[in-house]
């Protein structure tokens, strides 16, 4: 729903959380355009190989949790090093990849399982900018 949201500046209620999609999207952005290829995991993979092939394709990463969730909260460090780790190696560029770790569903207040003092302490610790979105 985020990354459908982010594309067509909508919110699409009924999406199938689970699949996973690559979507195409062209943004002007400080005057030149800019074309987007968003990889939307969905969070199914099985085995780490999975993973670290889909951290090696990407540029930059939005890491998401839900507030609602704690095992989802709780993934995040863990992907954060992932991707850090598989952008230090050798082959790539020396400049690491803008990473941002956005809670979502901020507005079920009464479903919430981790607070926005988790979710900004998460992001001090790993000096990765930190988002509570709806």
């Amino acid at each position: 729903a985020l990354t459908v949201r982010f594309i067509t500046r909508r919110f699409i209620g009924d999406y199938d959380p689970t699949l996973e999609m690559i979507y195409r999207h062209v943004a002007v952005i400080d005057g030149e355009m800019v074309h987007f290829e968003i990889l939307d995991t969905a969070g199914q993979e099985e085995d780490s190989l999975q993973i670290e092939e889909k951290i090696k394709w990407g540029d930059g990463f939005a890491v998401v949790y839900s507030v609602t969730d704690r095992c989802s909260f709780d993934e995040v460090m863990r992907l954060c090093f992932l991707i850090n780790h598989l952008h230090a190696s050798p082959k790539r560029s020396a400049e690491q990849p803008p990473v941002v770790i956005v809670g979502n569903k901020k507005d079920l207040q009464f479903d919430r399982m981790v607070s926005t003092e988790d979710g900004e302490n998460l992001s001090k610790a790993l000096k990765i900018p930190f988002y509570e979105i709806s």
